[in-house]
């Protein structure tokens, strides 16, 4: 049986890839913040699908939490064959509105845990060679708008050329840019949702799905939606300074409240 290492498992995205992921018999290592919540969560897998799932409480805004995953992932005799790099959260507000600080954390979470993480799980796989990483960014990678924009576009960039650089080698970096999807992620950055209107939200599950069968066709960034592989096609067309101005104003339509 495969191991697959998930951050941030414990909802939304992360939570409905431990589902699959158990659903098709990989034991787990789930990683999140919150110690009682990965043990229900642990406990349901085990009981539900009979693998075996580790818990790892680690926060991953720290220099602790990251190192403490880094040090599981490079454990050979306890070998993780897939990595969902999936932690990540927003801050609400416009730039100047949020802290330096709140920014800076966005940026270790996004950007250099990422990295860390990435590169802790790929050197053992490419002496194997054999495994994958998914590396969680977001459609708004594509638009200009902010620190999370910013960070899930190096997300993007970083994953496809590092994709690059392991070819051949049997390990496989795909990003994943899901649109809006229904989990806690809003709520717990105290944005507004009821303005998003119903046809742009995702459901987690079929993301997951969708996800997978990319990573398993080789792609390096998925997409995983028609709708909103229409959109980033409009987006690729259209020029940089139009597009500044329309996101602008779709993140005070559609973003915090």
């Amino acid at each position: 049986m495969t191991t697959a290492l998930i951050t941030g498992s414990t909802a939304g995205i992360g939570a409905a890839f431990a589902r699959r992921l158990a659903a098709q018999g990989h034991n787990l290592v789930l990683v999140a913040r919150d110690t009682q919540r990965l043990g229900e969560q642990a406990t349901e897998l085990h009981d539900r699908h009979g693998i075996e799932a580790e818990v790892l409480a680690a926060d991953l805004a720290t220099e602790a939490g990251i190192t403490a995953v880094e040090e599981r992932l490079g454990d050979r005799k306890h070998p993780v064959d897939l990595l969902v790099n999936n932690a990540g959260f927003g801050n609400k507000g416009r730039y100047l509105e949020v802290s330096m600080a709140d920014e800076l954390t966005m940026l270790k979470v996004h950007v250099e845990a990422v990295l860390r993480l990435t590169s802790a799980a790929a050197e053992p796989m490419r002496s194997r060679g054999r495994g994958g990483v998914i590396n969680v960014a977001s459609v708004a990678a594509f638009l200009p708008r902010g620190t999370y924009g910013a960070s899930k576009a190096w997300v993007v960039q970083f994953t496809q050329g590092a994709a690059k650089d392991l070819t051949g080698s049997g390990v496989r970096l795909m990003a994943l840019c899901p649109g809006f999807v229904r989990t806690e992620f809003h709520e717990r950055a105290g944005m507004g949702t009821d303005n998003i209107p119903g046809w742009m939200w995702l459901d987690a599950d079929k993301l997951v799905a969708a996800a997978l069968a990319d990573l398993a066709r080789g792609k390096t960034v998925s997409i995983p939606d028609p709708r909103y592989k229409a959109l980033m096609g409009v987006v690729k067309l259209s020029p940089r300074g139009l597009l500044g101005g329309v996101s602008s104003r779709t993140g005070r339509k559609y973003g915090p409240q």
